[in-house]
């Protein structure tokens, strides 16, 4: 009895950590595109959007199309302009992605991949992208000024991911429930065997 509990609970412990190590989003396959992949006449509403101040700039990204998803382009657009003013930045921007996954945390920036380097084109810089599988990436966009790096990251979802949280809990209550029933099972058969021993162990 207890080597089947533990054989199963090895198991159910396997598939959990195979579950999971498919939340890990492989940023290593992502592929850029240049920036005229997706042009202006096929926009849609952003999928992400948001305006940061750092330092000396204020950025202003957006990213297309409204659901990305995996196998079709999608693109960044991103603004930069000095805070002292209208003046927009004319250097590069270099785009970078990587898995978003708290698995992604135990590897570092290891899964990190370049997504491509960019000049302005009319003060918008444009990165196109192609994502293979669903999952939960990090944009971040790398720009130097007057001699110091700055760094831009926001969240990026493409498709629909399955609900890992949810599914490690369920197997999680799956195994307690499993672990609570097989124990009341031990107990129920040492009592009958103390009754048909006539109380004797």
């Amino acid at each position: 009895m207890i080597r089947t509990s533990l054989k199963l609970s090895c198991v159910a412990l396997i598939a959990i950590l195979s579950l999971l190590a498919a939340d890990f989003a492989n940023a290593h396959h992502v592929l850029g595109r240049p920036g005229y992949s997706l042009n202006e006449d096929s926009n849609t509403p952003p999928a992400v959007q948001g305006e940061t101040h750092i330092d000396d700039f204020i950025v202003t990204y957006m990213v297309f199309p409204a659901f990305p998803r995996p196998h079709e382009p999608g693109r960044v657009n991103l603004y930069l302009k000095h805070d002292q003013g209208e003046a927009p930045f004319k250097g590069r921007v270099t785009f970078k992605i990587r898995g978003n996954s708290w698995l992604s945390w135990l590897w570092g920036d290891e899964d990190s991949a370049t997504l491509g380097t960019q000049a302005p084109d009319d003060s918008v810089f444009r990165q196109g992208f192609v994502f293979p599988d669903n999952g939960d990436y990090i944009v971040s966009a790398e720009f130097e000024a007057g001699g110091k790096p700055y760094n831009v990251e926001f969240p990026l979802r493409v498709g629909t991911p399955t609900p890992m949280g949810f599914v490690f809990g369920f197997v999680l209550l799956a195994l307690v429930v499993f672990v609570a029933i097989q124990r009341r099972r031990a107990m129920t058969g040492k009592l009958r065997d103390l009754h048909t021993n006539g109380g004797k162990p």
